[in-house]
Parts: structure tokens; C-alpha cells; sequence
């Protein structure tokens, strides 16, 4: 394909999926704050519904829910589904265009598993059938009565497909397979439960039966887990432009941290919006968990044996001359291994005209095709080569450790 053709199609399909992702959890935060703000009414009776009243826009809503169905339907019924899936559609669009069909720069990690790219679609699509039908086995078992238990279930399932990723995958991968498995389950609760369960009721009501109170239930029930899922799910799918959140060897570890601090938030503003006091404990522990997660990043990025003074004494040692141009933007010595380095391993990519296929421009706009840009982008190189080995996209231009050296002493010296 042409490569502005295939930058301007993978730009239009994030841009659907932002949009469509904003209107889906929105809608979500929005119900479930209405349904923490019900209070009973004489109207309806006491166990099936409530009544609440809102400001907004200049004008009074008065919103009432009917746990089972009211006594009659009304004329005009909206329903809310198409966010869900014009979400899941444009992202698994998103997920082909970008990791299956560019799986050499976002998806295969030679260093992890040398995989072919439909091996790898094979795999992550695969993961994404399987994990529903785990999830959706465990939540139709006896444990959907003991949701506690079936949370913490839950949770390992998740921590089980992250470290499997990460065995086949890049970290950038598995952290967004991960959350795609994860808005998987999200989406077809939607679809397989909570749509056919209203359905089934509405249909009861036409027919002057009293629907069975447990679809209401089961249906409630996946619409929480959507709710509580939300937040990590979103932070996986950011996670790719922010490379020291998955060059750990315990990306996985990172996943499990980031599901706990997302819930305990949004359980903070459940409870909070149900006025059943104000969980404090539950920032702590995000905090908690967020900080750990940092840590974790910390001590075993690539990196990080530099950054602590654990650097091997037999590190290769930089030459000692320096041209005069490189000299003038106040660097040290041996930039001349520097422009080498950047110009063997990345400047196939960041330069005006990037002659890697597919590339139709820089990569965010970054160019290393000059001594005057490599210092300019010299944070960004510390932190996509140097603290991370995020660049070149799963090594790909086959970057040495002793490379990456001389880049981080270059850089220190700044």
C-alpha cells in the first residue's frame, strides 16, 4: 500500500476509535453514576427501580429505572449498544492495521520469539476468542454468585494473559493485547448479554408477562465489570507512545497493578455516587499501586543498570575526537560515534523522507538525519534507546548493546 495512503487510513481509524471510545465510556460512567443516584419513589415499588432527578444544559431531567420493565412500553425506546461496538470494530480495525499488518516494527520481537507476522495475528486474534469464552465460562459458573471471589479469578485470568503475551510478543504488544482481550470481554457482554437480555424482556412485556428479574440481574451485573474495567483498558491502549511502561521484563506484573488502582478508583466514585461515603483508602491504594508499578519500571528497564552505577567495567570506551560542528552544541567527545550510530540503526526511518515501506514520514515527527537534530531530540533518544530499548522498533536494525552505551555516556554528557 502507499504510505501516505496507509498513514492517513491509520489515522482516521484511531481517530474513530478515540471518538467512539469517548461516547462508549461516557455513556458508561454516566449509568452507572444514575444508577448510584436512584432513590425510591411511592411510584415504584421498593426493590425495582428509583427515580432521580438531574441539572443540566439549563433544564430539569427526571430519570426513572425500572429494575424489571414498567407496566407498559413506551412509544419511542433508545437503545445504547452501537458506542460499544463501533468502539471494538474501529479498535480491532486499528489492531490489524497498525500490529498485523506492520508486525516487524509493533508486534514481533525477535529477542522474545522470532514468529512469522500471521503467526503472531494467529495468536493475538486467537487470544482474543479464548479469553472470552473463559470469561464468559466463569461468569455463567456458581461463582457469579460470589463476586468477590469471581474478581479475583478474574484478575489472575488477566495476569495470565499478559505474561503469556509477553512471551510471544514485544512489550508493546502484550501490554496491547492485553487490553484488547480485556475490551473483548467489554464489548461482547454487551452483545451476547446485555442486549439479548433486554430483549428477551421487552418481549415478556409485549406478551403480558412479568419478565424473569435474573436478566435484569446478569445484565446489571457485566455492565459493572464494564465499568471497572474501563480505566486500565484505557491505559493499556495509551501505553504503546510511552515505552518505559512495557520494556520491563515485568510488563505483566505492571498490567496487574494498573487493573487494582483503575478499580479502586472507579469504586471510589461508585460508592461516592450512591452516598455510601467516601472510600479515601481507595486512592491510596491506586497511588500505592502506581508507585510500584514506577518502581518496578525503574530497576529493570533496560536501562537501568546505567542509570544505578551498575554499568560492567569492560564497557566499550568512546573515541576521543569530536567535530568542530558537533562541538558547538556544547556535547562531549566521540559524536562522531554518535551520528554513526544514529545514522546506521535510526535515521532509515527519521529522516525526511523515511526509506523504511510503509513510512510515508518521521515517526512522530522526529528527525536524526543532522547532528543539530540529534541533539535536539536528544531526551527522546535517551529515553526510546538508551533507558528503554523501545527504538529501533524491536531492534529491528539490529542496535548493539555497546551502541547504546556510547549513546547513554553522549547523553549524560549533556
Amino acid at each position: 500500500m502507499d504510505p501516505i495512503l496507509h498513514e492517513w487510513g491509520g489515522f482516521l481509524i484511531r481517530w474513530t476509535h478515540v471518538v467512539t471510545a469517548i461516547a462508549w465510556i461516557g455513556a458508561s460512567f454516566y449509568f452507572m453514576h444514575l444508577d448510584a443516584s436512584l432513590r425510591s419513589i411511592t411510584e415504584i415499588p421498593d426493590g425495582r427501580g428509583g427515580e432521580a432527578w438531574e441539572v443540566h444544559g439549563g433544564g430539569f431531567y427526571q430519570v426513572r429505572k425500572y429494575l424489571i420493565a414498567p407496566d407498559r412500553m413506551p412509544d419511542h425506546l433508545i437503545w445504547h449498544k452501537w458506542q460499544s461496538y463501533a468502539t471494538w470494530l474501529s479498535g480491532f480495525a486499528l489492531l490489524c492495521w497498525l500490529y498485523y499488518a506492520q508486525a516487524e516494527l509493533y508486534l514481533i520481537d525477535p529477542a522474545v520469539r522470532q514468529i512469522t507476522p500471521l503467526v503472531g495475528a494467529i495468536v493475538g486474534i486467537g487470544a482474543l476468542a479464548v479469553g472470552w469464552l473463559i470469561y464468559d465460562g466463569l461468569n455463567r459458573s456458581p461463582l457469579a454468585n460470589r463476586p468477590l471471589l469471581l474478581s479475583g479469578i478474574v484478575f489472575l485470568v488477566v495476569l495470565a494473559f499478559a505474561f503469556g503475551f509477553q512471551q510471544v510478543f514485544s512489550g508493546r504488544a502484550a501490554m496491547l493485547h492485553t487490553g484488547a482481550v480485556i475490551a473483548t470481554w467489554m464489548t461482547a457482554n454487551v452483545f451476547f448479554v446485555i442486549m439479548p437480555n433486554q430483549r428477551k424482556a421487552i418481549a415478556e412485556l409485549v406478551a403480558g408477562r412479568v419478565p424473569d428479574p435474573a436478566w435484569g440481574k446478569q445484565a446489571k451485573n457485566r455492565s459493572a465489570h464494564n465499568n471497572y474495567l474501563t480505566l486500565p483498558v484505557v491505559f493499556f491502549m495509551l501505553s504503546g507512545h510511552y515505552p518505559l511502561v512495557w520494556s520491563t521484563p515485568y510488563t505483566w506484573t505492571i498490567i496487574g497493578l494498573v487493573v487494582v488502582a483503575g478499580g479502586v478508583v472507579r469504586h471510589f466514585f461508585n460508592v461516592r455516587h450512591a452516598g455510601k461515603g467516601d472510600p479515601w483508602w481507595a486512592w491510596a491504594v491506586a497511588a500505592a499501586c502506581i508507585m510500584l508499578a514506577v518502581t518496578i519500571t525503574v530497576v529493570s528497564a533496560p536501562g537501568a543498570r546505567d542509570r544505578l552505577g551498575l554499568a560492567s567495567a569492560g564497557a566499550a570506551t568512546p573515541g576521543a575526537t569530536a567535530s568542530s560542528h558537533l562541538a558547538a552544541l556544547r556535547v562531549p567527545a566521540a559524536d562522531e560515534d554518535v551520528v554513526t550510530i544514529v545514522a546506521s540503526r535510526c535515521s532509515m526511518c527519521h529522516a525526511p523522507e523515511p526509506l523504511w515501506p510503509g513510512l510515508a514520514s518521521p515517526p512522530k515527527g522526529v528527525l536524526l538525519d543532522t547532528p543539530e537534530n540529534i541533539a535536539r531530540f536528544a531526551d527522546a533518544i535517551r529515553v526510546q534507546a538508551v533507558l528503554t530499548h523501545a527504538m529501533p522498533p524491536n531492534n529491528i536494525t539490529d542496535m548493539q548493546p555497546e551502541e547504546r552505551a556510547t549513546l547513554g555516556r553522549y547523553l549524560q554528557g549533556r
